[in-house]
């Protein structure tokens, strides 16, 4: 409470400069000082929980496709059940999940004796065919947002590995340094070879269209819409029932006055603990989740990029400091960062167009589970005609005793 007495003493200064001073000095110790208590958002934990199970799929249909021939036998595949994250065997996944995969038997030796393999079904290689139609037809957007990752970090550079390990994230294909990168040399430059560690994505051309965020082009759209000029801001709202701190919604509440700092500027002349480079990097992180398929990226990975968007070690208590923006979900024992203003009721309202793979997938493992359930309600009716008959031919049985019987008396 003395912190935000002096605070807004700060605010009612009289003399400009004394109050600019001071105003300086308060926010920058709040930056280091202020506590944000985390809250539970059950909404947002389910959007995370919905994607658990065909996430898990997909990660089982990736070990098979990054195998030799995408081929693999099937107790090999059973002792990395654990690694894959299944409580089940590996036979019970397939079972409860067809038309992923087709058993087969074939020899791992010459002369071994034949054991089961597993390997990509038929319906399965008519998705992945589907995939690479639809990566076509986001190109440009994929290219979009490979320059605008590069045109946010410090020197328009980013190591090629670690922009592999997000491809899931934003939704780049396998082949990103491999297909996609060579066919656009106007915008990127690969140095050195991918997956030795040493590699590094460069960036040749700046495209004054692409270094435009999304609070940017939103206020741009608010302006020609309503005629009137709208100012780049953050949407700041926290769903019901949650509340914050007297002097807590009054940091909010000057901090939102300060200009906003385009995550595509230059800012190498701010001090990492500056109110200036707090908006900053508030407007690098709500871009990339704004970037990314699911507008919620893991912690940890963003953290990967610390030296690239130069984020302090402190980096993730931006999401709880601004948890009208942010929301950090502890959903499947990781720290998540999720964009508040792109969920509504736990679904997101606006889709990224590349999502239309997980729609596709979605529709293999329905297809898949209806063969299922097609096959289980046959079933029950051969068991029940089996017992029909059964019943029929036990009754015919007793009449016919039942003659004998009376034929006797």
């Amino acid at each position: 409470m003395q912190f935000s007495n002096r605070f807004v003493h700060s605010l009612r200064s009289t003399n400009r400069k004394s109050h600019e001073y001071g105003f300086f000095m308060q926010f920058k110790a709040s930056i280091s000082s202020l506590k944000v208590a985390w809250r539970k958002d059950p909404k947002l934990d389910q959007a995370i929980e919905n994607d658990k199970k065909w996430k898990q799929c997909a990660r089982v249909v990736k070990e098979v496709l990054n195998e030799p021939g995408q081929v693999i036998p099937l107790h090999y595949f059973e002792k990395r059940r654990e690694r894959l994250g299944l409580q089940v065997k590996i036979k019970t996944f397939l079972d409860w999940n067809p038309g992923l995969f087709d058993l087969y038997l074939d020899r791992v030796r010459p002369k071994s004796e034949p054991v089961s393999f597993v390997r990509p079904s038929e319906r399965l290689r008519l998705f992945l065919e589907e995939e690479s139609r639809i990566f076509v037809k986001n190109e440009s957007l994929l290219v979009s947002k490979l320059c605008k990752l590069l045109m946010m970090s410090k020197d328009k550079v980013v190591t090629a590995d670690k922009l592999v390990q997000v491809k899931r994230e934003f939704g780049f294909p396998n082949d990103l340094l491999v297909n996609l990168v060579p066919k656009y040399p106007e915008y990127f430059n690969l140095i050195g070879e991918p997956g030795e560690g040493k590699s590094f994505l460069q960036l040749v051309k700046w495209n004054p269209e692409f270094a435009k965020s999304v609070i940017e082009l939103r206020a741009e759209e608010e302006s020609r819409l309503t005629g009137i000029r709208t100012r780049p801001a953050f949407n700041w709202k926290l769903p019901p029932g949650f509340f914050i701190r007297k002097e807590v919604r009054e940091w909010i509440r000057d901090w939102m006055e300060l200009p906003y700092v385009s995550p595509y500027d230059d800012v190498s002349h701010l001090e990492q603990s500056s109110r200036e480079m707090e908006k900053r990097n508030v407007g690098v992180f709500h871009e990339l989740l704004s970037l990314s398929l699911y507008k919620r990226i893991p912690i940890p990975i963003l953290g990967k990029f610390s030296d690239e968007y130069m984020f302090s070690n402190a980096f993730s208590n931006v999401f709880t400091r601004h948890s009208g923006i942010f929301y950090t979900s502890l959903k499947c024992g990781i720290k998540t960062a999720m964009l508040r203003e792109a969920y509504k009721d736990g679904e997101l309202i606006d889709r990224d167009p590349l999502l239309e793979i997980k729609d596709k997938f979605l529709e293999l493992l329905a297809e898949g589970h209806k063969q299922k359930d097609e096959l289980l309600r046959l079933q029950g009716e051969m068991v029940q005609k089996d017992m029909e008959m059964m019943a029929v031919s036990n009754n015919d049985l007793d009449y016919h005793k039942c003659e004998e019987e009376d034929a006797v008396l």
